[in-house]
């Protein structure tokens, strides 16, 4: 018992992935720009070593990195990737701690430099008043 007149419609039950594809396109873009900022400091290779991580409820920590040339670089600086003085670096980690006396303090230095540039560093955080310095290292791979 057809009706007459009447036409069957059938659903159209087919997804627009145009959209979807647009988002994508611009999330990619997004990571793509942002995924080089994150790297923080200069290029150094570091020791390998099994430490402990870094409490996850602590301030960021005031990083100095001294690279196989013994040139330094601080992270909070104005220019953290141009090198800086032993005056300066003395100035600015001593402001830094007078602000947040509970900020680490840790060192990153290149393995294949020589250890005198890594105890040039402690030398002058101790000027600073650091009273505690951290070593940053890789951890070791697992075979």
């Amino acid at each position: 018992m057809a009706r007459s007149g009447h036409t069957r419609r059938r659903l159209l039950s087919e997804i627009n992935v145009v959209p979807y594809i647009d988002v994508m396109l611009v999330l990619l873009i997004i990571f793509m720009v942002t995924v080089p900022l994150l790297e923080q400091g200069v290029d150094v290779e570091l020791p390998t070593a099994p430490a402990n991580p870094l409490d996850i409820d602590s301030p960021e920590p005031i990083v100095i990195t001294v690279d196989a040339k013994g040139r330094m670089y601080l992270n909070i600086a104005s220019q953290p990737e141009s090198s800086i003085g032993s005056a300066v670096l003395v100035e600015q980690v001593a402001a830094a701690l007078r602000k947040q006396p509970r900020r680490p303090v840790m060192v990153r230095g290149d393995a294949n430099g020589p250890y005198q540039n890594v105890i040039k560093i402690l030398v002058l955080l101790q000027q600073a008043n650091v009273e505690s310095v951290g070593l940053v290292t890789e951890p070791p791979e697992l075979n």
